[in-house]
């Protein structure tokens, strides 16, 4: 068996459930506009003997602490007892100093940090004058970290002038970079998934790794222990500016970052399980207001080169609506003034999440879109109706579920990451003001509760009042190609009918071409590598 991949046999027999999978769920009774359906996940199994391999030979080059690692199984312990690999729990003992919880990871962590090279300097008593980039290729201490049941994410920078033998770059800013390793990957019908070209320097150390550019990030996407891994840096595939990162200036920051990643953890737990797509629970009550139009039925000619949306009839998450009281409306905040419907605050709701910007976004005609979904609180009812005060300018924002906080404190944007046995996914929220959520604590690394206040519908873009006042929110799942945006519309209906206690009525025509059930995706090695160019970041 080739190194962290499978035979031609096990893909060929991958290949056919895959498909038999995806042609069940097509040809099972069609969808009607009164159900949502839950994505379905594939769980990865985890090669321990691999990684315990890996380790070794990263310990045994640092003779004078190789005795302090155990790699003997302890077979007095239940299999899944963290004693049973004690070299393992040695390991997380140093590195745990650095990536708080880092133990919790059921995959094995990769990444940067040089733990034989620490320990080594550490019983010369070298290491608390030494800083710890020393000990990271020269990468600051890590901007986040977290660690759970479906795996990790983290995030590095760069400085400027960091790293020897490194190219000089236009760029004056720190480069981040982000990696991810999950054993749980959402199951999409992705045409765009499993593209990319390798990098000869890297081939030796990642047979399988494609490189691509998608969705504002270039990417690195690579197998190892069984596990799917990505690295990706934020940038635009263009020239190169001080304050704007091109591509071709990344590749060499994430190509260092892959040269000098490590086994730091992790901690082998009980297998995952798939997780099957089903129907969504719905009330039963009917709802006397909430309408909505439906998905992919956004504001004609508003699409990339006026082209129609996407109907997507998943539910990505059972999810607490974000904002934290009704009435609410998902209506576009750039493209209202052409809805003829009831007005920009009024019932019903219509899809956005395909309106024209130079996002890259997969599921849109033309490949690209506006990523999220434009939300706003309806109107305070006129004086003297209803009890109790309401300001449009105080609408609280909530945690859609209980998740860590992932933002840098100039980010007007915070997102929450869950991380969990069945879901491994992100929501973002956009336009708070950054020196408020700064104030309030919600920063990066924080742990979050469903319903907790993290903010309110704010106009922030780079500046106050850079936009109309709305909240941003969108959705991303991971898979092999990294983290992608869906369209959280039917999410959104799904949680506002649970808000209301009551379940919305669906008006207008129906939208050309049939809905889209979940479906697996294609095994990359039957998608023949492409890379494909992308384009930056504008308002959402």
């Amino acid at each position: 068996m080739p190194p962290g991949g499978e035979t031609v046999v096990g893909k060929c027999f991958r290949f056919v459930s895959l498909l038999l999978a995806s042609l069940s769920l097509l040809i099972a009774s069609p969808l009607t506009a009164e159900e949502f359906r839950s994505p379905s996940l594939s769980a990865l199994r985890v090669d321990w003997r691999a990684a315990l391999d890996q380790l070794r030979t990263e310990i045994s080059s640092r003779p004078q602490i190789a005795g302090d690692f155990i790699f003997v199984p302890r077979r007095s312990v239940p299999r899944y007892d963290s004693r049973a690999m004690p070299a393992l729990v040695q390991l997380n003992a140093v590195s745990g100093q650095f990536f708080t919880g880092i133990a919790r990871s059921s995959i094995p962590v990769l990444l940067p940090f040089d733990a034989a090279a620490y320990r080594e300097a550490q019983r010369n008593a070298a290491a608390p004058s030494q800083s710890l980039a020393r000990y990271q290729a020269d990468f600051s201490p890590v901007d986040m970290f977290d660690a759970g049941p479906a795996g990790y994410s983290a995030s590095f920078s760069l400085d400027p002038g960091a790293g020897d033998g490194m190219p000089v770059r236009v760029f004056a800013r720190p480069v981040e970079v982000q990696i991810t390793g999950s054993a749980l990957i959402y199951d999409v019908a992705d045409p765009a998934g499993g593209k990319g070209e390798q990098v000869k320097s890297l081939t030796t150390l990642y047979p399988d790794l494609r490189r691509f550019i998608r969705e504002g990030y270039v990417r690195y996407a690579f197998t190892r222990f069984g596990v799917a891994y990505v690295v990706s840096i934020q940038c635009l595939d263009s020239i190169a500016k001080p304050r704007r990162l091109a591509c071709k200036e990344a590749y060499p920051v994430a190509e260092r970052f892959l040269k000098a990643l490590r086994v730091a953890g992790g901690q082998r737990m009980r297998p995952l399980m798939d997780v099957a797509s089903d129907v969504v629970d719905r009330p039963a009550e009917r709802s006397a207001d909430f309408s909505y139009r439906p998905s992919g039925d956004i504001i004609p000619n508003t699409g990339y080169r006026k082209q129609g949306g996407h109907p997507d009839v998943m539910a990505y998450a059972q999810i607490r609506f974000p904002l934290e009281k009704a009435p609410a409306v998902v209506r576009s905040q750039s493209y209202g003034r052409r809805d003829k419907l009831d007005g920009p605050t009024a019932y019903p709701w219509r899809d956005n999440f395909c309106e024209s910007r130079s996002f890259e976004v997969w599921q849109c005609n033309g490949g690209y879109g506006h990523q999220g979904e434009d939300i706003r609180g309806a109107d305070c009812p006129p004086a003297g109706e209803g009890s109790g005060r309401c300001d449009p300018k105080q609408r609280a924002v909530v945690a859609v579920r209980d998740a860590v906080v992932v933002r840098g404190i100039k980010d007007q944007a915070a997102t929450l990451e869950v991380n969990s046995r069945t879901e491994h996914i992100r929501f973002r929220y956009m336009h708070m003001n950054p020196q408020t959520m700064n104030a309030d604590g919600v920063l990066n690394g924080r742990m979050v509760t469903e319903g907790e206040k993290i903010g309110v519908v704010s106009n922030y873009l780079d500046h106050p009042a850079g936009t109309s006042m709305h909240l941003h929110f969108d959705v991303q799942l991971f898979t092999r190609d990294g983290w992608i945006w869906v369209s959280p519309y039917v999410t959104l209906i799904s949680s506002y009918e649970r808000l209301i206690g009551a379940r919305g009525r669906e008006i207008g025509p129906e939208i050309a071409g049939a809905s889209q059930p979940v479906a697996h995706a294609l095994p990359e090695d039957v998608i023949k590598p492409d890379l494909r160019e992308g384009l930056g970041r504008e308002e959402n």
